[in-house]
């Protein structure tokens, strides 16, 4: 090869010389963890207990930066335009896969990111204002027949938001109105004042309000009964239906990250969602630890987006485009 055609080759070489060298070394900086929730959800508590337990694992600071609005969109947005070299790194949840086909326009697309955790899942909840006067979920409804009702979410084009519709509107075919926070503790904190009767919301933020008597809990959404509120029964078990809802925590980044980054954030989860200490921080949230490879990851969200497009389509839900 003549030093005329060489030349080119050789510059190539020592350009990639430094891309390989970041990756291996990755993170050889902080790491900043955009929470597309406000503090003191699911998002924002697993996003803490994750962030602390890297920073520990690499040595580096790991910040969080809530920022929450729009169902989660605005913090996923800013995380899909970010620099694809792993140290943005997006927290949020099902909202994902809700906000594809929910969102008029959610300013990504399932392409703009990958996924590369999967941290926790969680029941979706509904509860009631501490002096609404009923005990159970179908007198809640029943209320909600008589009475103008609103119940709050922690946004539009969440999970909590969906298994709401399906089971108020869909199912009970009540005339009650949305109000979306931009987050789960704020939309509790709303229904506990009795600001709003009744409250949808991941259970995480639920959890000491009503074990505090400051909300009444009627149901969870879940298959089973979560164990940290074991005298909550499932919707199916009250009768008013058959539903199995949760809201999942993951970990994205944009998809041009080169795939070492992705592997080893990957594995540094799932090496962090064995121990001991975390999933006892974890279960006590009210969530269930996961984790799993990249390739089982890549299934359950494309899983998920099929199945939110669905109930989407089933309960008519679709945000109006504000442009």
């Amino acid at each position: 090869m003549s030093l005329r055609f060489a030349a080119p080759f050789i510059a190539a070489l020592v350009l990639a010389v430094p891309s390989v060298h970041a990756q291996s070394n990755y993170p050889d900086r902080n790491v900043k963890l955009i929470v597309s929730f406000a503090p003191g959800g699911p998002t924002d508590v697993g996003a803490r207990i994750i962030g602390q337990a890297l920073q520990e694992k690499w040595g580096k600071t790991v910040i969080i930066e809530n920022r929450g609005g729009a169902g989660g969109n605005i913090g996923t947005v800013a995380a899909a335009r970010a620099e694809p070299d792993g140290y943005t790194i997006l927290v949020t949840t099902s909202a994902f896969s809700v906000n594809l086909t929910y969102s008029a326009n959610p300013g990504y697309s399932a392409a703009d990111l990958k996924a590369a955790a999967l941290v926790a899942t969680t029941p979706n909840i509904i509860v009631g204002a501490p002096d609404l006067k009923a005990n159970t979920l179908k007198e809640a409804m029943e209320l909600a027949r008589t009475e103008k009702f609103a119940y709050a979410s922690a946004g539009a084009g969440t999970t909590p938001h969906l298994s709401a519709e399906r089971i108020f509107r869909l199912i009970g075919k009540l005339d009650v109105r949305h109000v979306p926070f931009t987050g789960a503790a704020p939309a509790m904190n709303a229904v506990s004042a009795g600001h709003v009767q009744l409250g949808s919301v991941a259970m995480t933020p639920a959890i000491e309000l009503v074990k505090a008597g400051k909300l009444r809990a009627y149901a969870v959404t879940s298959a089973k009964r979560s164990s940290e509120l074991p005298g909550v029964p499932t919707v199916t078990e009250t009768g008013v239906a058959n539903i199995d809802d949760a809201t999942w925590v993951a970990m994205f980044v944009p998809a041009k990250t080169p795939p070492a980054i992705i592997s080893k954030i990957n594995s540094a989860v799932n090496d962090i969602l064995k121990q001991s200490a975390i999933i006892q921080q974890i279960s006590k949230a009210g969530l269930d630890p996961l984790g799993g490879t990249l390739d089982h990851i890549e299934a359950y969200v494309a899983a998920e987006n099929r199945k939110w497009n669905e109930v989407i389509l089933a309960t008519g839900a679709k945000e109006e485009d504000k442009k």
